[in-house]
C-alpha cells in the first residue's frame, strides 16, 4: 500500500508542476477546474481504501492536497492554507467570506 500511495503522490506532484507551468494563462475559475479534477481522479478515487491507514501514510496525501489548495488561489509555498478550507467540509473559501467557496 505504500508503493501505492508514494506513486500517486508523485505523480500529483507532477501534475501540479505542469498546472504550475501554465497557470498565468488560465483564469481564476479555469484553474481551480482543473486542480479539483486532479485531487478528484487522483486522490479522491478509491478513497475508502485508504481510510485507517496511519498518519504517516496519509501525511503525504495532505501535502499533495495543500499544494493543490495553494496553486488554485495563488497563495505561496509559505502561506498557511488551513485558515482558507471552510470548517467541516474540505472546500476552499477566502478568509474574508468563508461562506463563499471559489469551488
Amino acid at each position: 500500500m505504500q508503493t501505492h500511495i508514494s506513486f500517486i503522490i508523485k505523480t500529483c506532484f507532477f501534475h501540479l508542476r505542469r498546472i504550475a507551468s501554465i497557470r498565468r494563462y488560465l483564469t481564476h475559475d479555469a484553474c481551480v477546474k482543473v486542480v479539483v479534477s486532479l485531487i478528484f481522479s487522483r486522490l479522491d478515487y478509491c478513497n475508502s481504501l485508504l481510510a485507517g491507514l496511519p498518519a504517516s501514510s496519509i501525511l503525504g496525501l495532505q501535502r499533495v492536497q495543500n499544494a493543490a489548495a495553494r496553486l488554485a488561489l495563488r497563495k505561496t509555498k509559505r502561506d498557511h492554507i488551513t485558515p482558507y478550507f471552510a470548517p467541516c467540509t474540505g472546500s476552499l473559501s477566502t478568509p474574508e467570506s468563508p461562506t463563499n467557496c471559489p469551488l
